[in-house]
Formats: C-alpha cells, sequence, structure tokens
C-alpha cells in the first residue's frame, strides 16, 4: 500500500522568528507527518511596493503594513533555512519549501530537496515553471483559483524540458482563507485526475480537517495543510490553520482512511470476519414441539442463531418434508430428522 504524502504547511506562521519555527518543526514532528514546509522568497521578487493586501491578510494581520511590508516581515533568511533544515534532521521530519521566483528556487535546487511545490499563485509564471522544467524531480503543483486551460498550459511548460508528466502529482486547492465548505469542490481533483493522467492530491484551507479526509478517500495521494501552534496570533494564515492536537488528529483519520480504501475491490469475507460467520448468521430451527411423522410447514420454523445447521436460504426445500423422530421446540434441524 502507498502511503499518502502528508504535508504539514508551517508557511509563514513562524512570524519571522526561528525559535516560533522550531516549535512547529517539534509539533509537525510529533504528529508524525512527512514534510514540514515552509515558504522560501524575497519580498521584492513577490510584490511591487503598492501592491494590495487581499481581504482575509487585512483581517488577519490587524495591521497597516502594506502586502511588502507584510511578506518583508515573513522572509526566512539563507541561515534560517540551513538551521531549519538540521533541526528537522534532528526530529526526524523531511524539510519542504515553496519557491516564489526563479532565484528562490535556484537556491532551494542547491540544497538538494527531493520535492519542488509549486504554490498556486505560481501557476501563470512563466520563468519559474520553465526554471522548473530543468528538473526531474517530483513536482507538487497546487491549482487554486486556475481553470483546466490554464493548468494544461502550466504543464505544456513544465514538461517542455527534462520534467516528465509522471513526475507531477496536482493539487487540487482553493485559494481562499479559509475555504468555504461550499466552494471545495473536491470532485474537481477526479476531474484534474482523469484530463491530465496523473496523481492527484488536495492542498486544503478549510477550518476542520473532514475535508482532507474525504479527499484521502477519493484518491488523494498527497494531502497539504496549514497549520500553526495558535489561530489566534497575528499573521495571514494562522486562522486557517490546524492546531498541533488537531493536526495529529488529521494524520491519525488520514492513515486509518487509506487503510480503508486500500482493498483489493473484491467482494469476498475479510480474515477478520471469518470467525464471526457462524456467530452473526442463523440457522433454520423448530419453533415448537413436533411429533414423529409430522409435516414441515411455515408455522414450525424459525430462523436463530447459529448459522452452524441448515441455512435459512434453504426455507423452501424443507417445508413439506417429514420428520422422522420427536422434536423439541428449538430443535436446530439437520438433514438426518427427515425421512
Amino acid at each position: 500500500m502507498d502511503k499518502v504524502v502528508i504535508i504539514a504547511e508551517a508557511g509563514v506562521n513562524h512570524n519571522g522568528d526561528i525559535r516560533l519555527a522550531k516549535k512547529l518543526i517539534d509539533a509537525a514532528a510529533s504528529a508524525k507527518v512527512d514534510y514540514v514546509k515552509f515558504q522560501t522568497f524575497k519580498a521584492e521578487e513577490i510584490a511591487l511596493k503598492s501592491a494590495k493586501k487581499a481581504t482575509y491578510q487585512i483581517e488577519n494581520t490587524k495591521n497597516d503594513d502594506s502586502h511588502y511590508e507584510m511578506l518583508k516581515k515573513l522572509e526566512i533568511n539563507d541561515q534560517m533555512h540551513l538551521d531549519l533544515m538540521a533541526y528537522c534532521t534532528e526530529k526526524g521530519i523531511s524539510f519542504l519549501s515553496s519557491a516564489f521566483s526563479v532565484r528562490s528556487q535556484q537556491y532551494l535546487d542547491s540544497l538538494a530537496l527531493p520535492i519542488i511545490k509549486i504554490p498556486s499563485g505560481e501557476i501563470t509564471n512563466f520563468p519559474l515553471l520553465k526554471e522548473i522544467s530543468l528538473s526531474n524531480k517530483t513536482v507538487y503543483l497546487s491549482t487554486g483559483m486556475a481553470t483546466i486551460k490554464e493548468i494544461n498550459a502550466a504543464m505544456n511548460v513544465l514538461c517542455s524540458n527534462k520534467l516528465t508528466r509522471d513526475k507531477i502529482t496536482l493539487l487540487h486547492c482553493n485559494t481562499e482563507y479559509p475555504t468555504p465548505y461550499k466552494d471545495v469542490n473536491l470532485k474537481a481533483m477526479l476531474k484534474l485526475q482523469k484530463t491530465f493522467d496523473v496523481a492527484v492530491g488536495y492542498s486544503d484551507h478549510t477550518l476542520g480537517i473532514e475535508v482532507p479526509i474525504a479527499a484521502v478517500a477519493l484518491g488523494a495521494k498527497v494531502i497539504e495543510k496549514h497549520f500553526t501552534l495558535d489561530k489566534t496570533m497575528q499573521g495571514p494564515d494562522h486562522i486557517a490553520s490546524l492546531d498541533p492536537e488537531e493536526l495529529k488528529q488529521m494524520v491519525k483519520l488520514i492513515r486509518n482512511t487509506e487503510f480503508a480504501v486500500s482493498g483489493n475491490g473484491e467482494k469476498t469475507p475479510s480474515k477478520s470476519e471469518i470467525k464471526n460467520i457462524l456467530i452473526a448468521r442463523k440457522s433454520i430451527c423448530i419453533v415448537k414441539d413436533i411429533t414423529t411423522g409430522t409435516i414441515i410447514t411455515n408455522n414450525h420454523l424459525g430462523s436463530l442463531r447459529p448459522g452452524n445447521g441448515i441455512s435459512p436460504m434453504e426455507w423452501e426445500t424443507i417445508i413439506g418434508k417429514k420428520v422422522n423422530k420427536n422434536l423439541s421446540k428449538g430443535h436446530q434441524l439437520s438433514r438426518e430428522d427427515f425421512e
């Protein structure tokens, strides 16, 4: 059974503080996720100083910082990257990060990370996609806000050099924080799988854990979910993130769900339930005292546990038979009871 890859998205929930970032790694390791992911960027490579914040960013940051100023405070420098990677190794968890520019992607490539994660907002960033096409690493592409046409265009750029389609997993996503349940549209994940014939997953921004579980049940191979140490902290993504205990619960339920959907698809008794067949099923029994020579009718018969006698599915074959001995109420019929 292939395990679902679970990415705990620390993102920018470290608020620019490496001590907080390390506590996030602690929480992710404790939850037993596969990867903890941060974000690699320089504010000047993402946004103009005149760029506006999204509504959710204004509501969640509760200050007058511009979009650029907000990003500047959330950068992690080269030394922080190295320190966080080393700390992940110490804690037994794998480090990932998303790049938001060509230069940032080149830096992450220099760190030899095993997976490239493309954020939803970069799906139309041709230079970044072209840079990633030169690699043949595993690529997870988030598709929030995108149309099928835009995803197809991105796929064409990604596969224009060394990168092959079988290395790409498309993550269905909705880029609203938090995402209203009515806008999740999980069926779109199946549309991506059918349209592009690649593995699919789900990057979640809803408030709970039920949607990622449902995505796994539908066939998601990768789950990404934001988490934080405290949802009340000031910052753009904290409110739409899981707390550490919720992250643990999500991981547990995903692992349970992947077992539940991993069967061979054949409808046969499982090893665990075979022992219960005779206990749960019934046999044909006599429900009143009868004497030798009695012709069996419906009024004489009942279905009672255990199921180690004549199956009630043979009911009609018993009607009209003559018994060869006196039988007491509660007697379980056998073939030897008839002439």
